[in-house]
């Protein structure tokens, strides 16, 4: 097995939003905001290569959404999904499998490509898209809260191209869709957003997704206002950290970005 981190890019968030109740007197020493109180994130994938498999965690923001609404998010950077799987020696056409731990457009917006103004297709054409029936409901029946991350032109024509597959959620686990990976679901920032546990030689690899999703949220009460479940992911957070203390797990951050690199 091998392990390809894939950055797709940044883009900016409300500092206030990424850290909730934190101060931004705490917050700002690692994570300084601009002008515009707003915070640089990268937005990282993992390609997972074992044996004949190529997967694929997560897809990042694509590019298919109006400037308008890219302007709220400030997206910076050289880096992209499809020229950084090259880089790792694959293309779009060799990825076989598609995990996306949630459906939130910074998670699953690369998913999906424009043809003409109202049509789509899948990115990866030759690639199974995985995700659960119970999530899947919860981002095609949006809360309020969540209505505006849940893009239907990011969602609907996934299970449109004949290429969507369920995972079933059997308590907190999956197993046996994959040979090396199993399949945790958490319900604090999203119903069953779903983290991938890769076995890889002697470690377990954790893609911590938005229930971790960076090195400046690792303090218990350092929870995103983005979660609709603010105490179930202290919980959540809370027994992972202690299996990273006890190092059964080691954790892959998808939005951990250097202080240097704000601006």
């Amino acid at each position: 097995m091998n392990l390809y981190p894939i950055e797709t890019g940044k883009f900016k968030l409300d500092g206030g939003a990424m850290f909730g109740v934190v101060p931004k007197t705490i917050w700002q020493k690692t994570n300084p905001a601009d002008e515009n109180n707003m915070c640089s994130w990268s937005m990282r994938c993992l390609l997972i290569e074992d044996g004949n498999k190529l997967i694929l965690v997560d897809t990042g923001i694509g590019d298919k959404q109006t400037e308008q609404f890219f302007s709220h998010y400030y997206l910076h950077g050289n880096d992209t999904l499809k020229s950084n799987v090259e880089k790792a020696g694959f293309s779009l056409d060799d990825i076989t499998d598609v995990l996306l731990t949630h459906l939130h457009f910074d998670h699953c917006g690369g998913a999906i490509a424009r043809n003409g103004n109202d049509q789509f297709r899948p990115v990866f054409k030759n690639a199974t898209y995985w995700s659960s029936e119970r999530h899947w409901k919860w981002a095609t029946e949006p809360n309020a809260r969540e209505k505006a991350s849940f893009l239907k032109e990011n969602i609907l024509p996934i299970q449109e191209s004949g290429q969507l597959k369920f995972v079933e959620r059997t308590g907190d686990y999956s197993t046996g869709v994959f040979k090396n990976i199993d399949l945790i679901f958490v319900d604090g920032h999203t119903d069953s957003m779903m983290l991938p546990l890769i076995h890889h030689k002697d470690n377990k690899i954790v893609f911590m997704a938005d229930l971790l999703p960076s090195t400046g949220h690792i303090p218990l009460p350092y929870v995103m206002g983005y979660d609709t479940r603010p105490l179930i992911t202290m919980d959540e957070k809370g027994r992972f950290l202690k299996k990273l203390l006890m190092k059964i797990f080691v954790c892959f951050l998808s939005m951990t970005i250097t202080m240097n690199a704000q601006h």
